[in-house]
């Protein structure tokens, strides 16, 4: 079962993503900058001491991560990875970038390491319940469904009205009870399909 965030440049119409992911920071209807209310809080750096370097590398970090974002506006993918590692090599601690890159990697389909930037991002702002739902999503990609679940739940304990977390977690709860069927009736998907070839050549 395939679980990725909608895909902008809709190259297969019948790829159908688990839920609608809206308000991303590359969303070419809303302006490249992440939106405020969604921010984690460590990202509205203060108190930078006046350091003229510290002012340079918070500047060049946002330009980096704004120039990712419009990449990933214009689909192109890699680029932006591009620009938000380089990013992320002067400021590793900037949740929302490995948040932004979980994202990228599931619809590169890349779930490994999009299962490690979105526990990476939970792990910087474990208060920020888009990073959960992100991170169940890659968990559902990566075969977790019971691990998913316990990332919307983090996720809806934080933002209870949070419709995404609600519609994938009951992915995750189909999935799981998928599962369970194929366990009682003692067939793998594989075998079920056979199974089934089976029946209608010998009729």
């Amino acid at each position: 079962m395939k679980m990725t965030w909608k895909n902008q440049s809709k190259k297969n119409p019948n790829k159908r993503p688990i839920s609608q992911f809206q308000d991303l920071p590359f969303d070419p209807t809303e302006d490249s900058t992440f939106p405020k209310d969604k921010l984690p809080k460590n990202e509205e750096i203060s108190n930078v001491n006046g350091h003229d370097d510290d002012n340079d590398t918070i500047k060049l970090v946002d330009s980096f991560q704004q120039q990712g974002n419009k990449l990933a506006e214009e689909g192109k993918y890699r680029e932006a990875l591009g620009k938000w590692e380089s990013a992320l090599l002067l400021m590793p601690d900037r949740a929302i970038l490995h948040e932004q890159k979980a994202q990228i990697l599931l619809e590169l389909e890349e779930t490994w390491k999009a299962l490690q930037a979105a526990t990476r991002a939970t792990e910087l702002e474990p208060s920020w319940g888009e990073a959960w739902v992100t991170l169940g999503r890659a968990q559902l990609n990566y075969g977790e469904p019971d691990s998913a679940i316990e990332s919307l739940d983090r996720a809806l304990a934080i933002k209870p009205d949070s419709a995404e977390a609600r519609n994938d977690r009951q992915a995750a709860l189909h999935h799981i009870q998928r599962r369970k069927q194929l366990q009682t009736s003692g067939l793998s998907m594989n075998q079920n399909r056979f199974s089934v070839v089976d029946k209608t050549e010998s009729t």
